[in-house]
This record gives C-alpha cells, structure tokens and sequence, in this order.
C-alpha cells in the first residue's frame, strides 16, 4: 500500500454562526494491551469459558478483528514490534533476554513531535528505561500481583493493592491531570495480567469454582507428525509447576509463593488455596486424571485473573463517558500475543499454530466501521496506523501498513494476502524450537530450525486444529513450493537476513536455569 498522511477526525468541522471554519481536534489514542490474554477468553470472540462485557463494549461499539497475529508470539519481542512497527531482526529484541534499544524510532517518539502528550502505564518488560514518554510507571520486569514495585522518573515504589487496580488508578489519575491542557493524548495501559502465575484478586477468589470447563479437543495431541511440537516443554501435565501455578504446598518444589500479600490478602488467599490443597490431596490420581485436575485448575485461575481486566476496562471505558471522550478517542484492546487454554496439552504461547500465533484485536474508532474486520493483520500495523490517526507520515522503514483505511470503513486495494512470522528464543525454558513461516489463505508452512531442520505443512481449511502435517506428501508439491517462494519474497522484503541462511541472533544460551534469575533480568527495568 502507498503511504498516506491521514488526519484521524471524528467528524467534519464544523461552522460557527460567524462563519469561520473550526479547527478539527486530532484524535486521542488509547491502547490497552493484556499480557497473555487468549482470544478464547474473551467472550466477543469466545464465549465457551467466561464472559467479558467491558471488553465486549469495545467490540461492540466498534470492530472485531478476526485474523489478527503477531510477529514473534513471546512478550517482550511483541512489544517491541509495536512500538516500532518493525520485525524483530530490524528493531533488534528478539526475546527476553535483551535490553531493548531505545535510541531507535518508535511511534510514541513521532507522536510527540506533532504536539502529543504521551503515557506509558503497568508492564513495560523491555530492560530498559523507557523513551519517548512524556510520562511512565511501570512494573519492574514481569511485576508482582499483590503490592508491586512501580517505578517512574522519581525512583522505585510500593504500592498496595492489587496490579490490575493500581495500573488503572494510576492511568486515569494522568487522564484526569491533563484532559483538559489542550493535548491529544497517547495513552498506554499495559496490564501485567493474566501472565503466569496467574494469581486472582481475592474479590475473585473461587468465581469459577463449580464450573465444567470442557478438555479442549486436542488436549490429548500425540504430536504423531510433528516432531518439534513433541519436544517442548509447557505441557500442562508434564511442566505446569504444582507449587509455581496451581499454588499447591508441593514438598518436592523450591518454588516459594509470593510474600507481598498484606495480612488481610494472606488469609483471603490461604482460606482459599487451603481448601484446593485440600481438595488435591485428598485422593490419588491417575496421570490422565492429574492432567485433568491441573486443567481444569488453570483454567480456573487464569479466568478469575481475566475478570480483574474485564473490570478495570470497564472503569476506563466508564471514565472517557463520564468526562466526554469516546466521541473523540480510539480505544484498542488486544494482548501481547494469544495463548494455550490446554489446546495440544499447552500453557503459554511460542509457537507459530495457531493459538499463540492469533491475539485478540477490538478497536472503537469514533465514527467509524462497526462489526467482524477479516483482513491479514499484524501487530506491526498497530504504529503506522497511530501515526496515521495523528496526520504523521509514516517512515518508509516501517514494517507495517495503517489500519487506518479499514476503520474508516474504506474499500483497501492490494491488502496483503500472506503473513511473515519468525520466533528466536532457543536455548529456552520451554524448549521451543527457532521458527519461521507464512500463513497463506487456507494454508501454513512452518521451518524450524536450530538444533533442528523440520518443515509443516498445514491446511487450515480441513485442519484447523493443526494436528496433520501433510509436509513431503504426495500432491502437496506445488503448494510447497508456492508457499516456501512466499516466505522468501517476504524475507526479502522485510530484508530478514535468515534468508540467507544467516542467523542473526548470537544466543548467549540457557544454563537450565530460569530465566527470571538471569542477571539481565534482575536489572531495574
């Protein structure tokens, strides 16, 4: 698509009586992201598991998109990618184990430029101090639940209380002081939740005790044609920690739970998890029916986690109509990449399939399209699309394309028809093999490499699970061969240097221990 330079409006200027044509004010733009929230558990999209009416209200008071990805599904590279608008060979985070540059171009840095104040509140996980912000508090790295350290300019905190609430506090208090100084806004609100270890508000302790939650059809996958997917390690029977997530007293881990619960929050949480102890061991298990009970826990917590954010969108939402500012705001919500609800056996993300690939996407644009957008997108288009609501010209080094047009409700000539993904976190903790691919209409073809040289080859349409991989069989040729000329030309014009057979990640490597004791990660940021 060409580059436009777009004014984002809400409506015409108006006349005044005498006669003189009012200037039109720019858009504010809201952005609230989650960390980890599936698009299985949001009922705009899903509503087998739990219900999200504030969340819903975004959806349906704007558009839903339904083939929305990422570009490299682990949290950190997916933050950066949409603060740049870059993949993340061109903005150099690739994983979590790197401080990102913040010298670099970012949207927020060229919204400022055209006179907008600019905000980032909750979890920044970039292991770095963050630029391009009038103003930032932020969680340090992955953050607590319970009385979190946040840190601004000033220096490092203890707040009391529980993240979801706090990060909201703290976002509608810089509403509230700079709502009326004359100033488009750029406000981001990045929850730490529902990111492991999945731990609820006490409000919402036990809110889906009781409920049948159904083991996902693959939650038995022998991964029988995928060798790289039979050697992860997020398996929820194998690899989810008794004591780290299902808070069971696990005498065999040296898993040690948080002790930034107050007095008050402690005894809510122990006349709880006492009774789930309780309830664990009270019986022997079969491996299949441990693997059930785990599930099914998960489930449980992670769901309760996603109902403080349900909550707190709410509040936001509920402000901006108190104080006359939905008329004039886009609001998007979306997470950091998708998630495993026990697709496959799985918790987490990492891979290209499809659970973790795909993430939520809902925007209100004032005045604009309403209801399903079904377009290719990416997290890549989220900067040149604010750029473009801003009337920014959008730097040719971008990656991405403006959604702009697509809200508007325009026809878009030439969208593309194919997405580019490429994932580099190996040596990891779970042990996901470096990968790239393309996503092509009704087709997939996946390349691992390091360590590994596999290919798969997925057609969605009969296989949307993504259990078959018809790679090397016969027929299959000619779409190989389409799609592997697919990811080349893509490479090409992301100039991702892989297609050389270059890697160009100098992985320091995973000592078989956790990630979170690193060095780098035990950094302020």
């Amino acid at each position: 698509m060409a580059r436009r330079s777009l004014l984002g409006i809400s409506a015409v200027a108006a006349i005044s009586s005498c006669g003189v044509r009012e200037t039109p004010k720019p858009l504010n733009i809201l952005y609230i992201m989650s960390d980890d929230h599936s698009y299985q558990t949001i009922s705009a999209y899903d509503g087998r598991y739990n219900q999200t009416p504030n969340i819903d209200r975004i959806a349906r008071d704007g558009v839903r998109f339904t083939h929305s990805y990422v570009e490299n599904s682990i949290s950190g590279p997916s933050r950066a990618c949409t603060l740049t608008g870059k993949f993340s060979h061109s903005n150099g985070f690739y994983d979590n184990s790197h401080p990102f540059d913040g010298s670099q171009q970012t949207f927020p840095k060229l919204l400022q430029g055209v006179g907008y104040q600019t905000a980032i509140i909750g979890k920044w996980h970039l292991i770095s101090e963050p630029t391009g912000f009038d103003y930032w508090d932020i969680v340090p790295g992955q953050g607590e639940y319970y009385n979190p350290e946040f840190i601004n300019k000033d220096g490092t905190r203890v707040i009391p209380g529980y993240v979801t609430d706090i990060t909201t506090d703290l976002a509608l208090e810089w509403l509230d002081a700079n709502k009326d100084n004359g100033k488009p806004f750029c406000l981001m609100i990045h929850n730490k939740a529902p990111h492991r270890s999945w731990e609820p508000d006490v409000q919402d302790l036990g809110a889906y005790d009781g409920q049948e939650f159904p083991l996902p059809g693959t939650f038995l996958d022998d991964y029988s044609t995928r060798k790289v997917a039979g050697l992860q390690r997020m398996s929820i029977a194998d690899n989810m920690g008794l004591s780290r997530d299902l808070k069971i007293r696990d005498p065999n881990s040296s898993w040690r739970q948080s002790t930034r619960r107050d007095e008050a929050q402690q005894t809510a949480w122990d006349e709880y998890y006492d009774k789930v102890n309780e309830d664990y061991f009270s019986k022997t298990r079969t491996a299949e029916e441990e693997a059930e009970w785990k599930f099914r826990r998960y489930m449980a917590d992670y769901l309760s986690v996603i109902n403080s954010v349900d909550r707190n969108v709410g509040r936001v939402l509920d402000y901006l109509e108190e104080n006359d500012l939905m008329d004039n705001t886009v609001i998007i919500y979306c997470s950091d990449q998708g998630f495993y609800m026990g697709e496959h056996g799985w918790f987490d993300k990492r891979f290209m399939y499809e659970e973790s690939f795909r993430t939520p996407l809902l925007i209100h644009y004032p005045g604009g399209k309403k209801g399903d957008v079904n377009e290719l997108v990416q997290n890549i288009d989220y900067a040149p699309t604010f750029l473009e609501i801003a009337g920014v010209d959008v730097p040719e080094d971008i990656h991405g394309e403006s959604l702009l047009p697509i809200l508007k409700g325009e026809k878009v000539k030439d969208w593309r028809n194919s997405l580019y993904y490429h994932y580099y976190e190996q040596p990891g903790e779970h042990n996901v093999m470096r990968h790239y691919g393309v996503r092509q209409g009704k087709y997939k073809l996946i390349h691992f490499y390091y360590d590994v040289e596999e290919w798969e080859l997925f057609d969605l349409e009969n296989d949307p699970s993504e259990l078959d991989n018809v790679y090397g069989r016969p027929g299959t040729e000619e779409i190989t061969a389409q799609l592997k000329e697919e990811i080349l030309r893509l490479q090409e014009k992301y100039d991702d240097p892989i297609r050389f057979g270059v890697d160009s990640v100098k992985y320091e490597g995973y000592q078989g221990i956790h990630y979170w004791d690193l060095p780098q990660f035990k950094s302020r940021f």
